[in-house]
């Protein structure tokens, strides 16, 4: 038996939050859902500085970040998610989602939910 995957997220940011909300409740997220700052990354194979710019998932001792850990969260909770979860994971669709994550990574603190403190680094808020 595998261990549950985890997907780890920045608790202090108002837009990851409201996403990570939205994905548990209407897409249905088959993982441990926990806010960096309240998990031991080490003991999961990861940074805070890597948590600090990007969505986890962690699963099977592989740690995926950015849009191929939404991919994962996709591919995990199954049909009708999985498909897309799977095309993300394909070039170029994979390419251009990286692209799209970066820039709203970059952006959080202007989008909905978001809030002036996304934009700084954690050790700052």
């Amino acid at each position: 038996m595998t261990e549950q995957p985890v997907l780890v997220f920045d608790g202090d940011c108002g837009f990851c939050t409201t996403s990570v909300r939205f994905a548990e409740r209407w897409i249905g997220v088959r993982a441990r859902v926990t806010p960096w700052q309240f998990v031991d990354l080490a003991a999961l194979g990861t940074t805070r500085e890597r948590a600090e710019r990007e969505v986890l998932w962690i699963g099977n001792g592989r740690v995926y970040g950015g849009a191929q850990a939404v991919a994962k969260l996709l591919i995990a909770a199954g049909p009708p998610w999985s498909p897309l979860g799977l095309a993300l994971r394909t070039p170029p669709l994979r390419w251009a989602a990286h692209v799209l994550y970066r820039l709203v990574a970059s952006n959080r603190h202007r989008l909905p939910g978001g809030t002036p403190a996304c934009s700084l680094p954690a050790a700052r808020r």
